[in-house]
């Protein structure tokens, strides 16, 4: 589907000369010259390249920033289509205090987040995926699953052709990219599913911290997956209209253009910028009118996805900013629990709840347990390490 494949696959976003010339300062040509390139390794000489290139790439966001803090931020607010929440806001931290006092720290906050880990190998596939709970109280309740994919289905025919159909099939381009689907379901359609759920069915704290997007692009696609779209599309609407007190707070930089608003903050800042309706239309543009998605995740978009804003905070001048996302009707004060827990820990400047949680699904969930598990498994099959390959130590 054109929504799952990877940005080079669409020859519109093909990069020309000047476009590489422009970004990297030299022509592709004389970079895939080898002899332009150092011999070995001088430390020195990287050294001062490094920190020549830094410099200059921080005086010119420092320029860029004056310009924001001084000319783009008092038009947020008010602004043409934007929302009428859209706006420059500070939170005082006697309010922040409040917070920690009234909510955090008795409890009345949990964070949800979760973990997928996986094996395959020619006979089987495995993952496992985790969901993790926890408050200042503790941990309220982790939830798994463990999804076992078979290449082979169960025949009894041991005739020739069953092999013959195996080998064709694990060789099958189109069979390949199947599988690899269905990996991706498993491993981040599901678990970002599941997430979702248990911060809106299974947590009873007034307060709810998710991480990422609410309406992540894995679930509006269903992951190719019209099952998983209708489960995940029921799950939002419950947590939009119902739950309501929520923020999810991602540490990742999808939005550079809001991340760089962001960066213009002093500390205690935060901006409401807008609703996700426009980014959440861009999904479906590409898909075909008789494609059975859409009229789902267009109904949606146009009913739920309002109600959602999208903003940025920043807790100290010397870290990051942070994009938030929380409903329209309590945006305000889901940014200040967003920094109150931020500030915990204010090295980070990201939920401290968030990282505890991840923390929780690492020690129930984690890689190498879950690969003890796998292996001895399979010596206790009579397999031993001929189906176990070699983890792939390049990316």
């Amino acid at each position: 589907m054109a929504d799952d494949l990877p940005p080079d696959e669409d020859d519109s976003n093909l990069l020309g000369d000047q476009d590489f010339k422009a970004a990297f300062g030299e022509d592709l040509a004389q970079t895939l010259k080898l002899e332009t390139w150092s011999s070995g390794v001088d430390p020195k000489e990287i050294m001062a390249r490094f920190q020549r290139e830094i410099s200059t790439a921080v005086q010119r966001e420092d320029r860029v920033r004056a310009l924001i803090r001084e000319k783009l931020l008092p038009r947020i607010a008010g602004r043409k289509h934007g929302p009428a929440e859209a706006g420059v806001f500070r939170a005082l931290p006697g309010e922040l205090s409040t917070i920690h006092e009234g909510l955090l720290f008795p409890g009345n906050v949990i964070a949800v987040l979760g973990t997928a880990v996986s094996h395959q190998s020619l006979p089987l596939s495995i993952t496992q995926i985790g969901v993790a709970a926890v408050g200042y109280h503790g941990s309220a309740g982790t939830f798994s699953q463990n999804l076992f994919r078979k290449e082979l289905a169960a025949k009894d025919t041991n005739s020739l052709q069953e092999a013959v159909d195996c080998i064709a099939n694990r060789h099958n381009t189109k069979a390949a990219i199947h599988r690899e689907i269905l990996s991706r379901l498993a491993q981040r359609g599901i678990r970002t599913y599941a997430e979702r759920a248990v911060l809106v069915d299974k947590v009873t704290a007034e307060w709810r911290i998710g991480h990422g997007n609410p309406f992540a692009h894995e679930l509006l696609t269903g992951s190719g997956h019209v099952g998983l779209l209708k489960a995940s599309l029921q799950v939002l609407e419950r947590l939009v209209r119902v739950q309501q007190k929520f923020v999810f707070v991602s540490n990742a930089q999808p939005e550079q253009g809001l991340m760089t608003l962001g960066l213009a903050l002093d500390a205690g800042e935060y901006i409401v910028f807008e609703n996700l309706e426009r980014q959440t239309k861009n999904l479906f543009r590409s898909w075909k009118e008789t494609d059975p998605r859409l009229p789902l995740t267009r109904r949606f978009v146009h009913t739920i996805c309002p109600d959602v804003l999208l903003g940025v905070f920043r807790v100290s001048n010397r870290t990051a900013p942070r994009l938030f996302y929380a409903h329209r009707e309590h945006v305000h004060m889901a940014a200040r629990v967003a920094m109150a827990d931020s500030i915990v820990r204010v090295e980070k400047s990201y939920p401290l709840l968030l990282d505890v949680a991840e923390l929780t699904c690492r020690s129930k969930f984690g890689e190498d347990g879950f690969e003890g598990f796998v292996q001895d498994a399979y010596a206790q099959a009579g397999a031993h390490l001929q189906y176990l390959l070699e983890r792939e130590s390049r990316r």
